[in-house]
């Protein structure tokens, strides 16, 4: 055999068992490396905003930019409770200091009741600092929250409004089913029903009103305050009104299985599952696991991916894996390792100082509103390590 070709030969052999070992490299070694990335980005997030005491990450310019947000915008809890995480998962004192100083930065919202997102602020924070540390002083902060949640229940409609000054008259988002958690956790620890009543009237009246034949979901369906009833069904950060937004399918995902957790009321698991089949099922849903940011985008193959969609599908169905059989566990589990695979891996997760420090890259926020597209997101990053934790947690590693 001719010299030169026996030496490309034998390199092409050297580099395809080298691939080949790096597919098959244990997930377990996978998730505790890109936790230990994680622990180093947020410790250099945290160190870069020292110095600003009232902000909070929330994505980075096209640029490459860090672009911060105050206690109010939506997603100032999730660096916080990603933190929170870190610290459970390495017991790093310097993580804890950051945890504690990021997540008083988000105290004042416990008093928040102008929209739904009081629950995604405080209870990814305080939540997660309670339930690590026992500190009662987070435990007081969710109750005060709590009270200020229920006050956009209307009992007429059976939800909680999200949005105030909107075009329409009494809009309930999808999302919204995640606000649900605390809720259902004050319940218990506050001993006050109210919050369980307005949480599951809530669950109930969006599972009735939400859900397509198919079980997709609208993003928005507005009611009239007089009858109760549903009025319109839209979206807005979707492709159409008819279309499956992913990360709308995701919350409700995570949503519904929350419910089962806390209530035991199998009609939610069963709500879940036939979500989560209609997801992993989807034909448009990508064989690495991560969702086209809308499954009728419709430029698919080459829509843009949604990694948050794929962080929270991942976590949830860690969860939903635990309450089915044994053959669906299987399933969601093994979808589950797909994604924890495609997202550590080099398109999507970053490098060390990588992107202002966020961990992963290609998240779509509002597309119809060209806002925070294809770039790293604050609750992105929240879900892929709580994903992660609840991998290690299943797995027992």
């Amino acid at each position: 055999m001719n010299k030169k070709l026996s030496l490309a030969l034998a390199c092409l052999t050297l580099l395809w068992g080298c691939s080949t070992q790096q597919h098959q490299k244990p997930l377990n070694d996978i998730v505790n490396e890109s936790l230990a990335l994680a622990q180093k980005q947020s410790l250099l997030m945290a160190e870069s905003l020292k110095d600003q005491p009232d902000r909070l990450p929330q994505t980075i310019t096209k640029d490459g930019k860090l672009v911060t947000s105050n206690s109010a915008w939506w997603t100032s809890g999730f660096f916080p409770g990603e933190l929170w995480y870190l610290y459970e998962n390495s017991n790093d004192d310097a993580v804890k200091k950051w945890a504690e100083n990021f997540t008083w930065r988000d105290e004042d919202q416990k008093y928040t009741t102008s929209n739904h997102d009081v629950g995604f602020m405080i209870f990814c924070s305080f939540g997660n600092a309670y339930r690590i540390t026992k500190d009662t002083v987070y435990k007081n902060v969710i109750h005060t929250a709590c009270n200020s949640l229920i006050t956009r229940f209307n009992p007429t409609v059976g939800c909680i409004r999200s949005w105030d000054n909107t075009k329409w008259e009494y809009p309930v988002i999808i999302d919204n089913m995640m606000n649900l958690e605390m809720l259902m956790w004050g319940s218990k620890a506050f001993n006050d029903t109210t919050y369980s009543h307005d949480a599951i009237s809530h669950a109930n009246t969006t599972m009735k009103n939400h859900f397509r034949d198919d079980f997709s979901s609208y993003h928005v369906v507005s009611y009239d305050t007089i009858t109760g009833k549903p009025i319109v069904k839209q979206t807005a950060q979707g492709y159409s009104d008819a279309s499956a937004w992913a990360r709308g399918q995701t919350w409700g995902l995570y949503g519904f299985t929350m419910m089962y957790r806390e209530t035991g009321n199998k009609k939610y698991l069963k709500q879940a599952e036939n979500i989560a089949d209609f997801i992993i099922h989807n034909p448009n849903l990508p064989k690495d696991g991560i969702p086209y940011w809308d499954f009728d985008a419709p430029n698919i193959p080459n829509a843009l991916r949604d990694a948050s969609a794929g962080a929270i599908m991942c976590s949830a169905l860690l969860d939903l894996s635990q309450y089915v059989p044994k053959e669906k566990s299987t399933e969601y589990v093994d979808v589950a390792e797909t994604q924890l695979r495609t997202l550590s891996s080099g398109k999507y997760r970053t490098k060390l100082g990588e992107d202002a420090n966020f961990l992963l890259k290609h998240g779509v926020g509002n597309m119809p509103n060209k806002s925070e597209v294809d770039v790293p997101l604050t609750y992105a990053d929240y879900y892929y390590v709580e994903a992660m934790m609840r991998y290690k947690k299943l797995k027992g590693f």
